[in-house]
């Protein structure tokens, strides 16, 4: 399965490199989530007029930060043409939190809120990683530093399902105990980039307005 590969290469990424496990596709890349606050995914109005900016389509009602490449823009329409109060500017808002919080959830082994915040196969490898470092003995004490850029690189719409790739650009720093406390790898002093890419999923049928973490990978 990707997302077990994908999880046990970034634990041991992870672990050579002294670094953070945040969580994307692999998991060992702990970082603090953000996306939707939990139940409160609401999205508002359609996008005003779009404008390129070097080569890349940037909706005009978002943050200048915000963008999304030319090959996600077929998709992004399809989406907005689907669900008139899909909004880009909210969406990215959401993916950034909960990106954020996933992370966070992920190293403090919250189960309930990944639960939530994931689907089926997401939070099943999620809670296998969480169950080898609890057996282990290990903690994790790992801080998102900074999100660097977002980006959403892909847009599709199959039905009524629709879902939406986010890469994320990343700083930040780690650090594994032992069941003493004991630094085992890592360092909170240094941080390292990191880039993920998430697809976030969503049934535009659904009176549910969250999108869910459907699947994880490395940039």
């Amino acid at each position: 399965m990707t997302i077990t590969i994908v999880l046990l290469a970034m634990i041991a990424a992870f672990l050579g490199l002294r670094l953070y496990s945040v969580l994307g596709k692999r998991t060992g890349h702990e970082q603090e989530p953000v996306m939707r606050q939990p139940k409160e995914r609401t999205i508002p109005p359609q996008p005003q007029r779009d404008e390129v900016i070097e080569g890349r389509v940037v909706d005009a009602a978002a943050p200048r930060d915000t963008v999304y490449h030319p090959s996600a823009e077929a998709g992004i329409r399809r989406i907005l043409a689907a669900d008139r109060e899909f909004d880009v500017s909210r969406f990215m808002n959401g993916a950034q939190a909960a990106y954020r919080m996933i992370l966070e959830a992920f190293w403090a082994g919250d189960r309930e809120t990944l639960r939530d915040l994931c689907d089926d196969d997401v939070y099943a490898a999620f809670d296998s990683a969480i169950a080898e470092r609890e057996a282990r003995g290990e903690t994790l004490d790992n801080r998102l530093v900074a999100i660097e850029e977002t980006t959403i690189i892909g847009a599709t719409l199959e039905g009524k399902i629709a879902d939406i790739v986010v890469r994320f650009d990343a700083d930040m720093a780690a650090v594994t105990r032992d069941k003493d406390g004991k630094v085992v790898a890592g360092s909170l002093s240094d941080g390292v980039q990191t880039h993920e890419v998430w697809t976030f999923s969503r049934d535009l049928a659904s009176a549910d307005p969250n999108w869910v973490l459907d699947e994880t990978d490395i940039a």
